[in-house]
Formats: C-alpha cells, sequence, structure tokens
C-alpha cells in the first residue's frame, strides 16, 4: 500500500463515519450549533462539500482544465476573508439531504481522482501532490467532524489515523510562525507522542534541544485549534517549543480564536 493509498483509507474511514451520524440525524439536528461561532451541523458539512469540490477543481487544473480553478481563485481573492464562512453558510441553507448528496459526490470524486493526478496540484496557498492533498483533505474532515460531534454530544472514536494529521501540525510549523509575523526557530524540534492504541511516534533529531512531548489526541486537537494548551497533557522543554504550541495551526489561513479553556 502506497503513502496515497494509505491516506485515501483513513480520509475514507474519517468520512463515512462521521456520513454515518449524519444519515440519521433528523433535519431539526442540523442546525446544532457547534463550537465555530455561527456554524451549525450543516455549515460544518457545507465546508467540507465546498472545499472537497474545490479540491476536485485543482485536480482538472492539474490535468490542463484550469478555468473554474482559476474563476474560483478569484472569486476568493474578491473577498479572502469572508469566502469561507460565505460559502459555508450559503450551502447550509440547502436540505439536509440535498447537503449530504453533495459531500457525498464530492468527497467521492476526490478519492478516485487523486490517485490520477501526476504532479502538483493548484492551491491557495503552495501547490501540493496528492498525498499533501489527501492528508489536508483527512485534516480537515477529522477536525471539523469533532465539532459535529461535540454538538451532537457523541464521544469521538480516536483512530491512528490522527498520525497524519500531527505529522501535517509538526510540517507546518514554520507555516504557524509566518502567520504570527514570527520568524521561525532555525532548528527542528523533536516531538514524541503517544498514539491512541499505545504507539510511541518520534519526529525530529533525538539530541533537539526543544521538545514537545505528550498524547497524540492533544497535539492533533492543538494544532486543527479543537482544544485550548492549558487542557491538554502536553509538556515543552525550551523557550521557543513551548511557544510553538500556543501558536501552532495545522490548517493554511487565520488561525482564529480557538477554544478557550475549559470551564
Amino acid at each position: 500500500m502506497t503513502l496515497l493509498d494509505d491516506l485515501l483509507s483513513a480520509l475514507a474511514s474519517e468520512g463515512s463515519r462521521l456520513r454515518a451520524t449524519l444519515a440519521v440525524l433528523p433535519d431539526e439536528a442540523w442546525r446544532a450549533p457547534t463550537p465555530a461561532a455561527g456554524w451549525d451541523v450543516a455549515t460544518q458539512i457545507a465546508h467540507l462539500a465546498w472545499t472537497d469540490e474545490a479540491a476536485l477543481l485543482a485536480v482538472a487544473a492539474a490535468r490542463g482544465d484550469s478555468a473554474a480553478w482559476d474563476a474560483l481563485v478569484l472569486r476568493a481573492l474578491a473577498d479572502p476573508d469572508r469566502v469561507v464562512d460565505a460559502e459555508a453558510l450559503a450551502g447550509a441553507e440547502h436540505p439536509p439531504a440535498e447537503l449530504l448528496a453533495r459531500w457525498d459526490t464530492a468527497r467521492r470524486g476526490l478519492a478516485e481522482a487523486l490517485p490520477t493526478v501526476d504532479g502538483k496540484l493548484p492551491w491557495f496557498g503552495p501547490p501540493m501532490s496528492p498525498a499533501s492533498m489527501a492528508t489536508a483533505r483527512l485534516m480537515e474532515t477529522w477536525a471539523h467532524s469533532l465539532d459535529v460531534y461535540e454538538a451532537l454530544g457523541i464521544e469521538p472514536t480516536v483512530t491512528d489515523a490522527i498520525y497524519h494529521v500531527c505529522y501535517l501540525g509538526i510540517r507546518t510549523r514554520n507555516y504557524a510562525y509566518a502567520m504570527h509575523d514570527l520568524t521561525p526557530p532555525a532548528e527542528e524540534f523533536r516531538v514524541e507522542l503517544t498514539g491512541p492504541g499505545g504507539a510511541a511516534w518520534a519526529w525530529g533529531p533525538v539530541d533537539a534541544e526543544q521538545r514537545v512531548s505528550g498524547p497524540a489526541y492533544d497535539f492533533a486537537r492543538l494544532v486543527t485549534r479543537r482544544i485550548h494548551r492549558d487542557d491538554t497533557a502536553l509538556t515543552a522543554s525550551g523557550a521557543e517549543a513551548d511557544q510553538w504550541l500556543s501558536i501552532a495551526q495545522a490548517f493554511a489561513g487565520p488561525p482564529g480564536d480557538g477554544r478557550g479553556p475549559a470551564a
């Protein structure tokens, strides 16, 4: 199994788990508010559908048909601070069954399309490989599913698929510094995490002075800004590692307000 195969399998599992929850929801439950201010369950799914559709347009652009992708980029550039909210809120106005079918079409189409791409896909930031795009879609699907589960009072199932979310959070370290107008540290950090099944996951030089350790689930939630740092069991050794845990993010765009500490 290739890395892309593994990522697409994890993405399909996370998406199917969320879909199974949505399929039995009464229509009124789609209006349940989630932790994202102004977003209910329907808004979360509309956002996932829209971003999967955008990724499909990027696939088409990578194949040489860039008209729809270019049009999307121009719309985004016209109002970069509001486009994500605007698209999600507009999509959420549709009936739940229609919205669910839209997401089904987009995510299945993307799973079929990504393995056919040879080279990079354009995106709103740097171009992405198919594996990087699958990682990003896995991260977003997982993070937004947490919002939905919390809104519905459901305890999420946590699997080793969060390895990819953690890795993305590490790879985007310097991006997080840039988003806060800070100069990233020159040296790599050592990150040692414990996976949901008890496996030890580690990245970076063994002898690094700056170190982060703790539960992988806490780290994955932190870099997707689904938990306040004070509510994690993560530890930092070194001033730079400590600073990073306060600004880390695995997603593109402004960091937003994030979660406040638990009451």
